[in-house]
């Protein structure tokens, strides 16, 4: 998916806190949930979410969504990453 139709998809449904970031390489940080959604496209490198013990890889071209409220974790892969993230509130 580009960058720009995320971006209009992100819009059309109430995202309205839109960046890129960029993530250094790091392990799986501590188990926690967001008090809002996340959407994210990856344009660089591996984002792994692991929710209830199961790790998926993203990588570049892929979308993930985080739920508000679900317990998860995030691990950035060795050649770090560059993501697209919406939130919503």
């Amino acid at each position: 998916m580009d960058t720009g139709t995320f971006e209009t998809e992100l819009r059309a449904t109430g995202y309205t806190e839109i960046e890129t970031k960029r993530y250094e390489p790091k392990p799986a940080n501590g188990e926690h949930a967001h008090h809002f959604d996340v959407r994210g496209l990856v344009l660089e490198g591996a984002f792994i979410v692991i929710a209830d013990g199961k790790p998926v890889t993203y990588r570049v071209g892929d979308t993930f969504a985080v739920a508000n409220g679900r317990m998860h974790c995030e691990e950035i892969g060795p050649d770090g990453a560059r993501v697209l993230i919406g939130r919503r509130f």
